[in-house]
């Protein structure tokens, strides 16, 4: 057998299959695309879904991928054995209504047996035990040994979730031991046994599942293979786990250098040592597929991986940050395959030391919320942690509950493990409840999707803003009809348009589509899953049927200002790299005619130095009158070309580059001005955070950077005109009225210590007693809280022994303040008590400790009566 390294492996398969005529993707981004059932891809069929359903047209009837994938179903045995992993990568060629069973059995045994060099006497093959077809194919297109084939039934080789497409599958197994396996009984034993272990599965989608669990035949049948890579390179390494495939076992190396440990000498070091270096390929490729660590959805996946081997590290004697230079490994052994994780090193770094930075910060709160619960343990006299307050410290802090457990044991406690896997349990309900659910292939089916794939519309936009075209398609609410009339509204599909469609972050196009005796408004343009493009119209008088010609105009002051705002946003990318830095990307954008928004990777708040900085490029290269080209050509002689590319999108065979002059280029669908001077002007409006690391400057251009402008100087013109001064002496103006607030701010602050002063010899002489304490409860107007508290200070003072309540009205609220002497508290004194009381009677609340409590009311009204119930307060609490 061959031995052959995880990267040759995957060339290996790819190259084959480019051989057998299939068109090879490079792998999608771990994002979902349009797929709101997932929260990351998860399989290497997930971003082909809509090809399995014809919602698209493929590139190609038959196609090979790698797939990056992530799965977290079982992430709590990740590191405790040696076969589970968060991240890998799926192998899988696929055809959609192309070939079937008598092409893919054939090429899979040449592959595995020529390409490979498995020695046959170690495979064996399952089928589902119905189908006699594949069992033919294998007989009599390969020349397998009839006794290696084993059936299984449908829980083993029949794929289906629930009704849609599904079918039998044919899976190929590698047996570690010696000598044949004979009977059926013997092969499951040796597959629990984890002797024979399947690597390659062959799924055969020929069905079509009914509500009624009934199965209609496909007319054209797909395959859909699957083989982990990272599954497949053990077993070509001659090795019994993944840890010890040569490009993970060069992460889990680094791992044992950096923390001074030996692996395989000590279990619990192993799965600290296992869990790092399987995560740490997760986090590199999530971060650099655009995910980011946050509480929610994805980043919340992300988080609880990062932050989970951060723990690891610290049980393995790591003290420091480390993730963020391990994470050089996995670049260092994938970029070959994946490009994008060396364009993108330096950012994959900063992004996972900010979050192990912050978690260092989150663990040592958690450790000390911990403490306070075992106080409160002790108190209580129970020795069981509650499961929520188990599953606080987990979600709150990222606190993994073996650390809580390991914590707790040492002090002598236990922790409702239940409990917390109660709470744990509804948290991924809550989470699953909110996203979609979905069928087989993706999100369940709309009018939309029904749309005929053979029906497309040619876009004319970019050259022109008006046409004439036929009526093709006419749909209103939920159903495809024959005519639209006056006052309805619905969705018209046209065989040309000039209008632009929602995409890349530019808003659709807005205009009107007529003809003889009608007219329609288009609200809207935007396209659905499978790239048609549907004009959503209000129809303003007469009526439209399908095949009619009608005449389509866009609204060309509207274009013209969106064009301005998009061309710009490209300008500000390359001037935000400038200034900033090469870890600039953009991480999404909104154009519309009347601003642009564009976020980017960033980890600081940008200075009013550096926007001013930015603005004055983007301005500089506007002003230079650069024209702006596009010019189409494949994907690869667009990345050659320096084009700027965005790594999660999934571009087509030929994209559009446009380049504004010799300062920017970049790979773009949209619409754009013919040269920079049609911007005429930029001007940055505002620059604020969205998300970790993430930054969005919005912005306006030509005439709405004008009328910015003007606002301003309006602005500043009223606010010189009510300070009565020049707009070149406002500042001075201010800073000497600013002067002169302060001094009025002295002078009121010293009126108010003198009125409190006034009032303290009259607060005394209300001076009582109840039960042998002397007490003072006073009513008081116009005294703030500061002076307030002051003055029941000072009164406490002077009466040595007592308590003092006070309270005022001050700018329509009330406020309370009560003192005890600390010789009066063993008599039931608690100030705390008191103002909480007293306070509910002015409608508001507080409290405090028993020597000294404020609060706070909304109820002017009620000041003297809530100081009145003082002394009964005083006499319930005084024993």
């Amino acid at each position: 057998m061959k031995k052959m390294g995880l990267n040759e492996v995957r060339e290996a398969y790819l190259s084959f299959f480019e051989s057998k005529n299939h068109l090879r993707l490079s792998s999608f981004s771990l994002i979902p695309q349009g797929d709101k059932s997932l929260l990351l891809i998860n399989a290497g069929m997930a971003p082909l879904k809509p090809y399995f359903t014809g919602l698209q047209v493929p590139p190609s009837k038959r196609i090979t991928t790698c797939q990056k994938c992530i799965r977290t179903g079982d992430i709590d045995n990740v590191g405790k054995t040696s076969r589970h992993g968060t991240f890998f990568e799926m192998l899988g060629n696929f055809s959609f209504g192309d070939y079937f069973k008598e092409e893919v059995i054939p090429w899979a045994w040449e592959f595995v047996t020529e390409v490979l060099q498995i020695p046959k006497d170690k495979l064996y093959v399952t089928i589902y035990l119905e189908d006699d077809e594949a069992y033919d194919i294998w007989c009599k297109s390969t020349d397998i040994d009839p006794s290696r084939i084993f059936r299984l039934g449908k829980e083993d080789n029949f794929w289906e979730i629930g009704q849609g497409p599904c079918g039998p599958c044919s899976e190929i197994h590698y047996d570690r031991g010696n000598g044949k396996v004979n009977t059926l009984e013997d092969f499951i034993k040796a597959a629990e046994e984890d002797r024979i272990v399947e690597f390659w599965n062959l799924v055969f989608t020929q069905f079509d599942k009914d509500e009624e669990g009934i199965y209609h035949k496909l007319p054209n049948p797909n395959i859909d293979t699957g083989m982990g890579l990272e599954r497949i390179a053990t077993i070509m390494q001659g090795v019994n786990s993944i840890f010890e495939v040569d490009t993970i076992k060069s992460i889990l190396d680094e791992v044992c250098r950096i923390s001074n440990s030996k692996y395989g000498e000590d279990y619990n070091k192993d799965v600290s040592i296992r869990i790092i270096t399987d995560h740490v390929r997760s986090m590199t490729f999530m971060i650099c597929d655009g995910v980011l660590p946050s509480n929610e959805g994805r980043g919340y996946v992300l988080r609880r991986i990062l932050r989970r081997a951060a723990r690891h590290g610290r049980l393995l004697g790591i003290s420091k940050t480390f993730l963020y230079n391990l994470c050089e490994t996995v670049i260092n052994a994938s970029k070959g395959a994946y490009g994008e994780l060396e364009e993108k090193r330096e950012y994959i770094k900063k992004v996972i030391k900010l979050e192990e930075e912050r978690f260092e910060e989150t663990i040592d709160s958690g450790i000390q919320i911990l403490k306070d619960f075992i106080c409160e343990l002790e108190h209580k006299g129970t020795n069981t942690l509650s499961g929520s307050n188990a599953f606080k410290l987990y979600d709150t802090y990222g606190f993994p509950l073996e650390l809580t457990l390991e914590i707790l044991e040492e002090k002598g406690f236990k922790v409702d493990v239940e409990g917390f896997n109660h709470e744990m349990k509804n948290q991924r309900e809550r989470a699953r409840a909110a996203r979609e659910q979905s069928n087989y292939m993706g999100s369940e089916e709309s009018i939309l999707d029904k749309i005929s794939v053979d029906l497309n519309t040619d876009f004319v936009g970019y050259q022109n803003l008006a046409c004439n075209s036929v009526v093709e398609l006419l749909i209103k609410e939920d159903e495809f009809i024959k005519s639209l009339n006056s006052g309805e509204k619905g969705i018209i599909i046209t065989r040309e348009t000039p209008f632009y469609a929602e995409m890349g972050g530019q808003v659709g196009d807005k205009g009107i589509i007529y003809g003889h005796n009608f007219k329609a408004e288009v609200l809207d343009c935007k396209k659905n899953v499978s790239g048609k493009i549907l004009h959503f119209v209000n129809v303003l008088e007469g009526s439209v049927e399908t095949g009619c010609n009608v005449s389509l105009e866009v609204d060309k002051n509207r274009r013209d200002n969106i064009r301005k705002n998009h061309t710009a946003t490209h300008i500000l990318h390359k001037a935000l790299k400038l200034v900033l830095g090469d870890h600039v990307n953009q991480a999404g954008s909104y154009v519309d005619s009347l601003r642009l928004r564009f976020d980017f990777t960033h980890f600081s708040e940008v200075s009013y130095e550096e926007l001013k900085k930015i603005e004055d490029i983007v301005n500089e290269n506007i002003m230079k009158v650069y024209n702006v080209v596009t010019d189409v050509m494949t994907i690869d002689e667009a990345k050659q070309s320096g084009a700027v590319a965005l790594f999660d999108e999934k571009y087509q065979d030929e994209v559009r580059v446009v380049s504004v002059g010799d300062f920017s280029k970049e790979l773009c669908g949209g619409t754009h001005v013919q040269n920079s001077g049609e911007i005429g002007l930029f001007k940055i409006v505002s620059e604020s955070g969205v998300a970790a690391g993430i930054r969005r400057i919005e912005a306006v251009t030509g005439f709405n950077a004008l009328s910015f402008i003007e606002e301003k100087n309006n602005l500043l013109k009223e606010a010189a005109a009510a300070l009565r001064c020049s707009e070149k002496d406002l500042i001075n103006k201010i800073n000497l009225e600013l002067v002169e607030l302060k001094e009025k701010e002295k002078e009121i602050i010293e009126l108010r210590r003198k009125l409190v002063g006034s009032v303290e010899e009259e607060v005394l002489n209300s001076l009582r007693e109840i039960k042998g304490i002397k007490f003072i409860a006073a009513s008081l107007k116009d005294i703030d809280s500061d002076s307030l508290r002051n003055l029941a200070d000072k009164i406490r003072d002077r009466i040595t022994d007592g308590v003092v309540v006070l309270g005022s009205s001050f700018e329509g609220r009330v406020q309370f303040v009560a003192m005890a002497s600390k010789s009066v508290l063993n008599k039931g004194v608690h100030c705390g008590k008191i103002v909480k009381e007293i306070a509910a009677i002015a409608g508001g609340g507080g409290g405090g400790r028993p020597d000294m409590a404020q609060a706070g009311g909304k109820l002017v009204e009620k000041l003297d009566e809530a100081i009145g119930s003082v002394e009964a307060i005083l006499e319930s609490l005084v024993k």
